[in-house]
This record gives structure tokens, C-alpha cells and sequence, in this order.
């Protein structure tokens, strides 16, 4: 994604990373996961975010079975990968343009 880097000193330390993305009424499309500093959690490559979204899917499939979820809910996949930049301080920047940091979302 370098088009989105800057032309500073910093872009040697931005890095392209993936991040699981949600569409949200309000917002719409967000990182769904979080650090515990509250930036965006990081995957460092796409199929290590797709392998975590089909390891969720596959639990709520077991929560169905149980009993504990309904069809539709178990079996709707909403999450999908986005590449971004992710800056120095671990903020991350998309493709559109959006910014998503432990202070802004």
C-alpha cells in the first residue's frame, strides 16, 4: 500500500500489515479487533487474518450445535480482511484513507 506512505524519514518505519474489518452502521467499515493498548490488532499476513476468521466461524458453528447460537447468526461471515499501513505508533491507515487508533474509534 505505499501509496500511502509519507515521504519522510518515518515511512521506512511504516509497514503494511491486515486487519479484520467490519461494516458498522454508524462508522462503517472499523478494524473489529483491538490491542490492549486500543490500537488496531495486526495480522502480518492476510492469510493469518483469514485463518482467524475462519477459526471464529468455526466456533460459532460449535456454539450452534450446542445450541447456543442460531443458524443464521453461526453461519453469516460479516468480518473481511484489509490491508493498511501501519505506522510507527501502531495507528494503521487503509486503503480509503481511514485512520484508526486508540484515540479515535
Amino acid at each position: 500500500m505505499g501509496s500511502l506512505q509519507p515521504s519522510s524519514k518515518a515511512a521506512h518505519q511504516i509497514t503494511d500489515g491486515y486487519c479484520i474489518y467490519i461494516d458498522t452502521l454508524l462508522d462503517g467499515p472499523v478494524p473489529a479487533e483491538r490491542t490492549a493498548t486500543g490500537n488496531p490488532f495486526i495480522y502480518p499476513t492476510r492469510e493469518a487474518a483469514e485463518r482467524q476468521i475462519a477459526e471464529d466461524v468455526v466456533h460459532r458453528i460449535h456454539e450452534f450445535l450446542s445450541g447456543e447460537r442460531d443458524f443464521e447468526d453461526a453461519m453469516t461471515v460479516e468480518e473481511y480482511v484489509m490491508e493498511v499501513d501501519v505506522q510507527p505508533d501502531g495507528t494503521t491507515v487503509d486503503a480509503d484513507g481511514n485512520y484508526f487508533g486508540k484515540d479515535n474509534w
